[in-house]
């Protein structure tokens, strides 16, 4: 390594802190020029610490100006104390003493939006993972938790609202200026810390809790966002009565409050009893906000709500088990989307967001375990393989303890840590401790990275009436894991009989942790062997097989079915994910067929059974029975829209070994155009009688009527037939809700046909002169331009850059164009010029020095090096050497490149 190249921290070297901060009072005084934060804090030596050292080391930022430093009152000499760069040392320091310091800062030139800065007008803070030690001087890690007590003071003819964590306890006026204190009752760690001041509007609400105690609801924007918060207010009390009767916890503060932030790294924080979120994820209104942006809102402020336990009366002994709180609560925010709309439809998307990012990051060169054994810089492990990963291990959990069982684990998790900072280990613990269980096995879910591969051959012996299953998993080598232990995973199935109908069989000697037979017969065998064989005897005919019911385990599956069996599940499977996942194999083979067919020259011969099995959805929505979509009857038309969906082009590139990024998108574009070309009529039927002229409502019947009748629009115009581009204009002249408004400009941007640039560039104008000043709308506008695939994306993104509206400085703006066209338009990304890659790597670089912890994220696709030809792969790793010589490389993007090279 070169010299003053960042090294890693290891799990494997946690240490107890050395000293603990039993309360933490902090004096903000904020200006317009510098602000001033003074921390008194009591610190007693830490008894289980087996440290002889005298010394005490805080955290801290090369960018607090420190002015004084009090122990006990007496001010410390220069010889006392040392600052190095982005550490306080204090020399020989009592067992118990108090600490004050007192830093100057500038959060209006805080850039990389860690800590305390400004978003707009307005001051607020983001102190996970270690943004806390860039506000004053401090044990900056999770397991040393603390009471807080928080003075703001603020000039308040700008800055009227003051709020952090906790009750109000106190506010008075000092001039020009005024103050308010606020006092949290709970100890928490640093990382949750949070404070606002500004101009701001709010909407307040009450929930009374399951104990009878009364709730104060807040959530604060500003005053031309006020109108759009209405909906985060119902998902907020939704939640809290879901929490209540889901997992029995109840608020612990008499008020509750979000802030709506526009510059803001991530989607929201859980700060105790101060939520702050991007507004992306708590705004909405019908005519500036989707339908899945609507959906977003509600599991995002779920998710943070469900934080006040998995995550903040419970929470992470170091940075290695943030799976602990974000997997667990990824789960649970799973669970409420999925009790607030369709089970399947909630499932389908989970799923589809684990392929299409979690799994290519299992397989790349930043592959890691749900609980990491090392790390350069925190920030990097906000992965999905942290969230929707550990989502799927803690979901493994309940699947294999069953629904009941898992409560009984979860309650005494709860029960057991309660205002600790644990470890993924006790979280598993309990669960066992709980149910009587066995989970040592399971527990290398947590310490191994990849994704396992099951080999799946079946065998129907008709004389005996029995099916055996043969199951072998292995799991590829992953950076510093070449060899796997065996997991255990549960495997749910069914067998379906001829009529379609599920079949019950024996499964005595069988290993099953259990079945469920609500509307259905699926058993959950415990696969724990490198290689099983399951017989299940009373089978009266040869069934189809349904693997891996509800994705019961985050595997890649290999089994043999047959196409006319897909089509067969496709129709009759009494588990909807199957339904859906019986069509995506079955277009995954079609589509890779015709990949095979580009890339041996020959003339493209599709499968027609992929038309007779979209075409089968298509009649089932023209003869669609509102009352009648009961398992193995007709299904609901947001399942149906999901089914329409031909798999993703990042997710086809995953399934193969060299991925041919030409020749995926040709072929997935091939096999539309054949399904619009022998069902156009269908597609338009189906648009057809999906339209209304009821007002907008954002209800689940609602929503996926316009899912629907939008899936068929964006097949429709694939033609070149004036018809549909008439039919995709006359909806984003007439749609009173930007679900619809979307669909139409998003479908036209798409549009090949010539016929469709005069409508398109009229509607582009139209959409940013009547949007121009909502941020998120034209955040949308930004997004669906780069994500394009027509041909002349390069320019076209470039231009975007310069457009008056774009900004690297808000990571909202800089993902609608530089994340959408990088991650989003695979075929224009990976140009065979490498302008995409060229285009990336300068983004990275110019991001560096603004905000690193955006940079890092963005860098991502060039990691993926290996997945792609010798030609590609050279011009991408050219674009990583190149990053990695910049001068003053932070160590978020360092880790990341230098891991990848």
């Amino acid at each position: 390594m070169k010299e003053g190249q960042p090294k890693a921290i290891e799990l494997s070297e946690y240490r107890v802190p050395p000293y603990l901060i039993s309360t933490t009072e902090l004096q903000v005084d904020l200006n317009e020029d510098v602000s001033y934060v003074t921390s008194t804090l009591t610190i007693t030596k830490n008894p289980e610490s087996k440290s002889d050292s005298h010394d005490l080391v805080l955290n801290g930022s090369v960018d607090l100006d420190t002015q004084t430093i009090k122990i006990d009152g007496r001010e410390l000499l220069s010889n006392e104390y040392a600052i190095e760069g982005d550490q306080l040392t204090l020399f020989s320091v009592p067992p118990s003493f108090e600490l004050e310091t007192n830093v100057a800062l500038k959060p209006q030139e805080n850039t990389a939006l860690e800590g305390l800065y400004k978003s707009g007008d307005m001051y607020c803070t983001q102190c996970e993972a270690e943004g806390f030690r860039n506000i004053t001087w401090y044990l900056d890690r999770p397991d040393v938790m603390s009471q807080y007590r928080t003075t703001i003071q603020a000039d308040k003819a700008l800055y009227p609202i003051l709020l952090s964590n906790g009750n109000e306890v106190a506010r008075g006026d000092a001039g020009a200026k005024h103050w308010v204190t606020w006092e949290d009752p709970f100890k928490k760690p640093a990382y949750l810390f949070a404070m606002v001041a500004g101009d701001l509007e709010h909407v307040e609400d009450h929930f009374t809790t399951m104990s009878g105690r009364d709730v104060t609801l807040q959530i604060f924007t500003e005053s031309h966002n006020i109108d759009k918060v209405d909906f985060a207010m119902t998902a907020l009390k939704n939640s809290m009565a879901w929490d209540e009767k889901t997992y029995g916890r109840e608020y612990d503060l008499d008020i509750f409050m979000i802030v709506a932030v526009e510059s803001f790294n991530m989607g929201a924080m859980e700060n105790k009893g101060l939520n702050i979120f991007n507004t992306s994820c708590v705004l909405a209104r019908p005519d500036t906000t989707t339908d899945a942006g609507y959906q977003r809102v509600e599991a995002v402020v779920a998710h943070e709500y469900f934080h006040n336990w998995s995550g903040n009366r419970v929470t992470c002994r170091d940075w290695f088990q943030l799976s602990l709180k974000e997997g667990f609560t990824v789960l649970r925010d799973q669970q409420f989307s999925a009790d607030m709309g369709s089970e399947t439809v909630c499932r389908v998307a989970d799923v589809a967001t684990l392929r299409n990012a979690q799994f290519p990051e299992d397989a790349g060169p930043m592959a890691h375990p749900i609980r990491p054994g090392s790390y350069i810089e925190i920030n990097n492990f906000y992965t999905a393989t942290v969230y929707e990963k550990g989502a799927e291990v803690v979901r493994m959990i309940r699947t294999l303890l069953g629904e009941d069982n898992f409560r009984k684990g979860t309650d005494h998790y709860f029960d057991r840590h309660d205002g600790q900072a644990v470890t993924t280990e006790d979280f598993v613990r309990a669960m066992e401790d709980a149910n009587d269980a066995d989970l040592s096995q399971f527990r290398y879910w947590y310490s191994q990275a990849g994704t396992p591969v099951l080999d799946v051959s079946d065998n129907y012996d008709e004389a005996a009436k029995t099916y055996s299953l043969t199951i072998e998993q292995s799991c590829p080598a992953t950076p510093g894991q070449d060899d796997k232990q065996a997991f255990h995973m549960p495997i749910a199935l069914g067998l379906l009989g001829a009529d379609g109908q599920d079949i019950e069989f024996d499964i005595d000697g069988v290993d099953v942790a259990h079945v469920i037979t609500d509307n259905q017969y699926t058993a959950v065998l415990n696969l724990r062997e490198s290689s099983q064989r399951f017989v299940f005897s009373g089978v009266n005919e040869k069934p189809v097989v349904s693997l891996l019911r509800g994705f019961s385990a985050p595997v890649k599956l290999n089994f043999d079915s047959s196409r006319d069996d897909l089509q067969f599940l496709m129709q009759h499977d009494s588990d909807g994910f199957n339904r859906w996942e019986a069509g995506q194999r079955l277009a995954v083979a079609v589509i890779q067929d015709v990949v095979a067919q580009i890339q041996q020259g020959q003339t493209i011969d599709i499968d027609t059974r992929i038309v007779t099995a979209i075409g089968a959805l298509l009649d089932e929505a023209v003869n669609y029975n509102q009352q009648n979509h009961s398992a193995g009857g007709q299904i609901d038309k947001a399942m149906l829209a999901d089914m329409l969906v031909m798999p993703a082009e990042a997710y086809l590139a995953e399934l193969t070994e060299v991925a041919d990024v030409d020749a995926i998108h040709t072929a997935r574009d091939a096999v539309r155009l054949l399904l619009l070309d022998k069902l156009q009529g269908l597609f338009l039927s189906v648009y057809k009688l999906n339209q209304s002229s009821a007002g907008y409502q954002i209800i689940s019947s609602d929503v996926a009527q316009r899912g629907l009748k939008n899936v068929c629009l964006s097949y429709l115009m694939m033609s070149s037939e004036t018809e549909a581009i008439d039919l995709c204009v006359a909806q984003f002249e007439s749609a009173d809700n930007m679900t619809d408004t979307g669909a139409a400009i998003r479908a036209l941007i798409n549009c090949p046909a010539e016929a469709a640039v005069a409508p398109r560039e009229k509607a582009l104008t139209a959409f940013y002169e009547r949007w121009s000043a909502e941020a998120l709308v034209i955040d949308q506008w930004f997004g669906m331009q780069a994500s394009s695939p027509l041909p002349g994306a390069m320019d076209r993104v470039k231009n975007l850059l310069e457009h008056d509206a774009f900004t690297m400085k808000n990571p909202n703006r800089m993902r609608s164009v530089v994340v959408s066209f990088a991650f989003q338009n695979t075929v224009n990304f990976h140009k065979k010029d490498g302008s995409g890659y060229e285009f990336l790597a300068d983004r990275v670089i110019e991001l560096n020095g603004i905000n690193p912890q955006m940079a890092a994220r963005v860098l991502s696709p060039l990691t993926r090096w290996r997945k792609y030809d010798a030609e590609r792969q050279t011009m991408m790793k050219a674009q990583l050497t190149r990053i990695l010589d910049q001068e003053k490389l932070s160590p978020d993007v360092f880790e990341i490149a230098s891991k990848s090279i």
